[in-house]
């Protein structure tokens, strides 16, 4: 049973515009995929449909099996904090608490223990490399530092799949490539699944399957990862 899979996913808006045009693929739990496309061919509303922000028009998404349908309100927003974890470009860190409180935030809507929030969120700063910045306001670090809090935020609930939004598109690329090598070392030593959305060929390289989008339809689904590896390889 996939993780995530689509089947012929159409989106349309009030005003008439449509966004999906059929759109099909499945996920495999660990698996790291990018989905990349120019702005405006659907590639966030692929990622908002997935992550329960938004529904489709027509076709079939299935989560673990279910659609959309057969979950609660109650049992999607639990989903969406537990199961799922987000990445958005604009960080959205609150500025004026520290790396620690941002990152023990979903925690707070959670069935998570007090007296485990501190240490999971601990747990998760260490593994983006934050944990000399504990005490710092978020407003205090550098745009890199801020979107690797985020990662550790999506992170804390260890969830089964991670949702990054074009998260090196507020970043310089050496804090983008980073980001980049954190999101694969999540994905390759601790099995996360990461879908990337992103309109950058390098980020989108990253990934170990890129599916192409242009004007709300698939265009393409092939893996990467193999094939740059053996290109360095063959470049030492």
């Amino acid at each position: 049973m996939a993780l995530i899979e689509l089947e012929n996913v159409e989106k349309t808006y009030d005003d008439g515009t449509q966004a999906l045009r059929g759109i099909s693929f499945r996920i495999e739990k660990g698996d790291f995929v990018a989905i990349m496309g120019p702005s405006g061919s659907g590639k966030s509303t692929v990622l908002h449909i997935l992550g329960f922000l938004d529904r489709h028009t027509k076709g079939t998404y299935r989560f673990e099996g279910k659609t959309i349908d057969d979950y609660s309100d109650e049992e999607l927003a639990h989903i969406r904090n537990q199961k799922m974890g987000f990445v958005f470009q604009a960080f959205n860190l609150l500025p004026r608490a520290t790396v620690l409180e941002n990152v023990m935030l979903p925690l707070l809507y959670s069935s998570t223990r007090p007296s485990l929030r501190e240490q999971m969120a601990k747990e998760a700063i260490e593994a983006v490399g934050l944990s000399h910045r504990l005490g710092h306001l978020s407003s205090e670090l550098s745009g890199g530092e801020k979107q690797r809090v985020a990662i550790a935020r999506a992170l804390v609930n260890k969830p089964e799949v991670i949702f990054a939004d074009e998260p090196t598109g507020n970043l310089d690329s050496a804090s983008g490539k980073i980001i980049m090598e954190i999101l694969e070392d999540l994905n390759e030593k601790h099995g996360h699944t990461i879908l990337l959305i992103t309109h950058e060929t390098y980020t989108a390289e990253t990934a170990k399957r890129i599916v192409h989008i242009l004007d709300g339809k698939v265009e393409g689904d092939n893996g990467v990862n193999q094939r740059r590896r053996a290109h360095d390889s063959f470049v030492k």
